[in-house]
């Protein structure tokens, strides 16, 4: 499998875990300097999303992510709603991920160069992100009003019972990482219904040689021709389309 890194740009990994190892001020004080940690790569990747969410402002609907991983991308739609629409309380964050990994691989996921595996991005973060969201909830305007949900499961399973439990949503953006065809098409199937002219459709992996089963899902899913999809100059992954 091809690394997108190479070796001296892995080395700057643990060249920046030992300065801030290394450094006496508290955990809370080197966050508030975190631009002197973070990777360029990162902060780039948050400013990439916050260039979507101001295209979202204006869009009636909460966000559904599906594929939250470690949390980047979840806990970013979340403080950004915070910062940029504080009396917003009807936006929700609705974040679906198994946290075990890939429950399945499917024959449109597989290539002659990249393998997958069952399991693979295993992250035993739910109990973390949910401690993350009370402390969030404590310090926004309207905390008492929750505004993130995550909900564990193959999202095959637990999008059908998310919709009957939630009949009022309609989806401002859907925000796909999944990565694999089956539970993407899956996805598409069921949110799509929910989406309106203006609503956002973006995702992490389209056009990706790694990742062919979100590409072949979307164009199972819609006649592309109709959508016209955009990315952001300084990310070469995302991709979104304005519904129209």
């Amino acid at each position: 499998m091809k690394r997108f890194r190479t070796e001296k740009e892995l080395e700057v990994g643990n060249l920046i875990e030992n300065i801030f190892n290394k450094n006496p001020d508290s955990v809370e004080i080197k966050l508030e300097n975190f631009p002197k940690y973070v990777r360029r790569q990162h902060l780039k990747r948050f400013l990439t999303l916050y260039e979507i969410y101001k295209k979202l402002l204006p869009v009636k609907g909460s966000i559904v992510e599906l594929g939250v991983f470690r949390g980047f991308s979840l806990s970013s739609w979340a403080k950004l709603s915070a910062i940029m629409e504080p009396e917003n309380l009807i936006r929700k964050v609705y974040g679906f991920d198994t946290f075990d990994g890939f429950p399945s691989i499917h024959e449109k996921d597989k290539t002659s160069e990249y393998e997958h595996e069952v399991g693979h991005f295993y992250t035993n973060v739910h109990e973390e992100l949910s401690e993350l969201n009370e402390a969030f909830n404590r310090d926004r305007f309207l905390g008492h009003i929750n505004k993130v949900e995550l909900i564990k499961g193959d999202c095959t399973k637990t999008i059908p019972g998310f919709l009957e439990k939630n009949p009022h949503l309609l989806i401002g953006m859907l925000f796909i990482d999944l990565d694999l065809y089956e539970p993407t098409k899956f996805a598409l199937e069921h949110f799509l219904p929910r989406m309106h002219k203006g609503s956002i459709l973006a995702f992490d992996e389209l056009d990706n040689p790694q990742w062919p089963g979100e590409t072949l899902a979307l164009l199972e899913s819609m006649n592309i021709k109709n959508l016209k999809i955009q990315s952001i100059p300084r990310d070469p992954y995302i991709g979104y389309a304005i519904l129209d």
